[in-house]
């Protein structure tokens, strides 16, 4: 594999990231809320992405090393903001997935001159009480160091019923290697999303956009993707699309989804 695992450093902060790719489009993937770093998952990530590596130069972001015991999402958007800018990214395709959509429209927010397109999928504009009682019951696991009970919960409200039976193996199997202070960082990164909303701000986005959302979403939900689009829609070249049987995690799942990644960011 040709990922490579790298650090930005900045004078506040150092952020780990992987890249791969050889395209002279630069494409940015802001993932969603997980336990392990992104340097656990490069490969796997650089498999899942490869059709992107002839026209891309791809960059997987992690939050920052030096968490403080407070973070939100704001803040992250800031951290991440500074970290492409530092490495001379510009132009930017992004795509953010869940937490990292939530990241990515307020980067699009701040820092319109960063960004060309963007993609958000299985993500929210905000996030209110109906969607805060799943992330608290993740927090709760992880405070009570129930690894097992965390990823299985997670793995549960994230991917349909089908492919969560087939995956309890899996999800137990990382369970057993994540390590306490993989725990505690899960913490601090979950309780970043209480309270967001940047509803009142999406006006402000001007670069095309392409919602994907999921009917079935146990997390966020698929109202939040279709309040998203509204907020979207009449100020900047906005679509939809909901896809139904993959659950929160459709962006892993649903088998045309990175060709409608690449499709869009090409053409626009």
């Amino acid at each position: 594999m040709s990922a490579k695992i790298k650090t930005v450093q900045t004078e506040q902060f150092s952020m780990d990231y992987v890249c791969f790719g050889t395209g002279e489009k630069t494409f940015v993937i802001l993932p969603g809320l997980s336990v392990f770093r992104v340097g656990e998952f490069a490969d796997s990530v650089e498999v899942a992405y490869e059709p992107f590596a002839d026209d891309f130069s791809v960059y997987l972001f992690d939050r920052r090393n030096e968490l403080p015991a407070s973070y939100s999402v704001s803040q992250m958007a800031d951290d991440t903001a500074l970290a492409m800018k530092t490495l001379g990214l510009k132009d930017i395709c992004l795509f953010g997935a869940s937490q990292g959509g939530m990241i990515a429209m307020t980067i699009a927010i701040r820092y319109p001159e960063l960004i060309r397109n963007m993609v958000l999928g299985s993500t929210s504009p905000y996030v209110r009480d109906a969607q805060l009682s799943g992330l608290k019951s993740w927090v709760d696991l992880a405070k009570d160091n129930d690894k097992a009970g965390l990823f299985l919960k997670f793995g549960e409200m994230i991917y349909a019923p089908d492919a969560y039976h087939e995956m309890q193996k899996a999800m137990l199997g990382a369970a057993s290697i994540a390590k306490d202070e993989d725990l505690e960082r899960f913490v601090v990164l979950a309780k970043a999303s209480e309270g967001f909303d940047v509803t009142s701000e999406l006006g402000q986005i001007k670069c095309p956009v392409l919602v994907l959302g999921s009917e079935d979403d146990a997390v966020l939900g698929a109202k939040a993707s279709r309040d998203l689009f509204a907020g979207l829609e009449g100020h900047c070249k906005a679509e939809l699309f909901m896809y139904n049987g993959y659950g929160h995690a459709a962006y892993d799942m649903a088998p045309d989804y990175k060709e409608r990644l690449i499709r869009f960011f090409l053409q626009n």
